[in-house]
């Protein structure tokens, strides 16, 4: 997001996704793990049978039809291959739970958006639902292309201007999780919960913290409140301590109602440490680095406690029924938990339940995912609509805890 997180801004830089195809077949009875089944095996032809097959019962129900899937993804060998390894795992982990008249196939791509493209085309000549790209660039460019036939869900945001957005075609859904989005709502959180008052919204000049604090300026302002963007500097790679102190002068000055924080969790101790704890910080799931398996129960940021945030369930609430149901990705004896793997994991899941409901036909569905309360809707020759709420949370103790209310 990683389809803008922290990490996930290296999704926003992909140069494209696609190329020779290697097939992963997975029948819907295969039993094989998720991580194991070998490339190029094609589901095997139905043995012939020694004896003609009895007569079919008029009165039994009619046997479902096979739906044919395919999911692309970046080759595992690729500079992108452990984002594209956490969504394929996540996938395969939801589908061998609901594999059921599904055929699957797994299509490695090579590097650039015109070998996606070409990939996607002759994906759609053969597959009925198709799951890709990965990165926001071969989206965009699939997503331009005149030639999406199929239900197709991509795995990222396009970068394309906002008015554009409304114009996806029809059989497209984007459900990747966005930095945009999530600042957006926290604009709407904010509108719910303020004080009168001017709302900084602090960046530095990464790219996906720019686009974080536009997307929340441009929200807030349409719901009527005050914004002004501040850029600080990170000579280092740390805030600038002048730019910290200018800042800080300024919020005696101005009394300012809060701060949207378009920072990581590092920066986001930085600035409260410069700001003070009185006033409120809000932010997106950037200020959140932890994973529910982390491996250190100790690993807190009590510096942090007081500010709001927003993140997915998977990050967030282990007893929720969504999230409980599937297992954590395991990780290497000395590998600290990736909370931006993590969140592609959970996205492969809900790309496959939304793949799942369309294949049952159902052109408009609510899920409660792991990433988040999805409203999905896919009507044929009309406007699809994809949007998901995350939670809200505060630190406490130095860990995020959903909030009790949820806007």
């Amino acid at each position: 997001m990683f389809t803008g997180l922290k990490k996930m801004t290296v999704l926003a830089g992909f140069v494209g996704l696609a190329g020779g195809v290697a097939g992963l077949w997975l029948p819907a009875g295969s039993a094989a793990a998720a991580d194991s089944v070998p490339l190029l095996a094609q589901a095997a032809a139905p043995a012939l049978r020694a004896d003609p097959a009895p007569p079919a019962d008029p009165a039994a129900a009619p046997v479902p039809a096979q739906v044919r899937m395919a999911l692309l993804l970046p080759n595992r060998g690729g500079m992108f291959g452990a984002a594209a390894d956490a969504v394929r795992t996540g996938f395969l982990t939801a589908y061998s739970r609901q594999k059921a008249n599904i055929q699957l196939a797994v299509i490695e791509t090579g590097d650039t958006v015109q070998d996606m493209q070409r990939a996607y085309d002759d994906a759609s000549a053969k597959f009925d639902i198709l799951i890709g790209p990965l990165s926001r660039s071969a989206v965009t460019a699939v997503a331009q292309s005149g030639r999406v036939s199929k239900p197709t869900i991509a795995l990222a945001q396009p970068d394309l201007p906002a008015e554009a957005e409304a114009q996806l075609p029809p059989m497209m859904l984007t459900v990747g999780l966005s930095i945009d989005d999530e600042a957006r709502q926290v604009a709407n959180w904010v509108e719910k919960e303020k004080a009168p008052g001017k709302i900084f919204a602090v960046a530095t000049s990464v790219a996906w913290q720019k686009r974080a604090a536009r997307s929340f300026q441009a929200r807030a302002r349409q719901l009527g409140l005050q914004v002004e963007t501040l850029e600080l500097t990170t000579p280092a790679n740390a805030l600038s301590a002048p730019g910290l102190a200018q800042l800080a002068r300024r919020i005696e000055q101005e009394r300012p109602a809060l701060i949207f924080a378009a920072l990581d969790s590092a920066q986001a101790v930085q600035l409260r440490s410069a700001v003070g704890a009185e006033l409120p910080i809000y932010g997106t799931s950037q200020l959140n680095p932890f994973t529910l398996n982390r491996d250190n129960p100790n690993d807190k940021l009590p510096e942090l406690d007081g500010v709001r945030l927003i993140d997915i369930p998977w990050q967030l609430e282990p007893d929720n029924v969504a999230v409980s149901r599937y297992p954590r990705p395991a990780t290497g004896e000395n590998d600290r938990p990736n909370p931006d793997l993590a969140r592609l994991y959970a996205l492969g899941i809900d790309a496959f339940r939304v793949a799942h409901e369309i294949a049952q036909q159902r052109s408009g569905f609510d899920l409660d995912g792991v990433t988040g309360r999805l409203n999905v809707n896919m009507i044929g020759g009309g406007a699809t609509y994809f949007q998901r709420q995350e939670t809200q949370a505060v630190f406490q103790n130095g860990l995020p805890v959903p909030t009790a209310d949820q806007y």
